[in-house]
């Protein structure tokens, strides 16, 4: 919290995707490879390439091949197809750290934990419309907050939160250990997860008057596909489900208010 003030880190943001791993295993990932095999070619010998937005977006090595502008409008235009018809559903969670300092005057959790929580609460409802179980795996950061990540997710199993009790975690999740994996172990839904964030990220913040750019236009096809992947709550209703900025509350963006029905009172409104 004591980065707030700083406009470059008001905002943090977590998106998680929810895969079924079987589908994983015989089309996310084969897909996924099958992408990178055609545009970049890596070598056998070498390590996994490992998608990543920035150096995509920048053509920074291994993506250098995208300077070719031929090429780059051919990766895109597939690279959106596959983002279209893949099976996942998306969560964003969002906090301007900022605001939310200024409301609570006494605030100790970290606000990647929080974020997480709050994720995690809507995984579970998620789960449990579904009658279904899963797992949870979130990207390596390296030793200390690795293993603070861990606690803090076993915390959220042994005591749960305001929201939702540690019973109804046990019953969806399927262990009481977080999987933390790094980027060049390869994971599918990591990857995917990497790709989307960002314009995520935008499109909240822009929806609520709070990123001071317009969205670039291939961030806007970005966003115009994962409109029809965001978890979706009672009667539809995507912010406060499958997408989530704290402290603020929807009626503060007043552009958004026809999207919720006048009676309709979601997790957090």
């Amino acid at each position: 919290m004591e980065s707030s003030e700083d406009p470059n880190h008001r905002f943090l943001s977590l998106t998680g995707v929810v895969v079924n791993l079987e589908y994983v295993r015989d089309v996310l990932h084969p897909e996924m490879e099958a992408l990178k095999q055609e545009f970049f070619s890596p070598h056998p010998d070498n390590p996994p390439l490992i998608l990543h937005r920035k150096e995509i977006m920048n053509a920074n090595y291994p993506f250098n091949a995208l300077k070719d502008g031929t090429l780059r409008k051919r990766f895109d235009s597939d690279f959106l197809a596959h983002l279209r018809s893949w099976q996942y559903v998306v969560i964003t969670v969002c906090i301007d750290k900022k605001r939310h300092k200024k409301m609570y005057a006494v605030w100790t959790y970290d606000p990647y934990h929080y974020c997480l929580q709050v994720l995690l609460e809507r995984y579970v409802f998620f789960l449990e419309n579904l009658n279904s179980r899963g797992d949870a795996m979130a990207e390596a950061r390296g030793g200390k907050a690795d293993r603070r990540l861990k606690g803090s997710f076993n915390r959220l199993w042994e005591k749960g939160t305001d929201y939702v009790s540690q019973e109804r975690f046990q019953a969806v999740l399927t262990s009481r250990e977080l999987k933390v994996k790094p980027k060049k172990d390869n994971i599918s839904g990591l990857q995917l997860a990497d790709l989307i964030a960002h314009p995520s990220c935008n499109e909240i913040l822009s929806d609520f008057g709070l990123l001071p750019r317009k969205i670039a236009p291939f961030a806007r096809s970005v966003i115009n596909i994962l409109q029809g992947k965001y978890y979706r709550g009672p009667r539809e209703v995507v912010y406060g489900w499958g997408k989530k900025l704290l402290p603020w509350r929807l009626e503060e963006a007043p552009s958004l208010k026809m999207l919720i029905p006048a009676k309709e009172k979601g997790p957090g409104f």
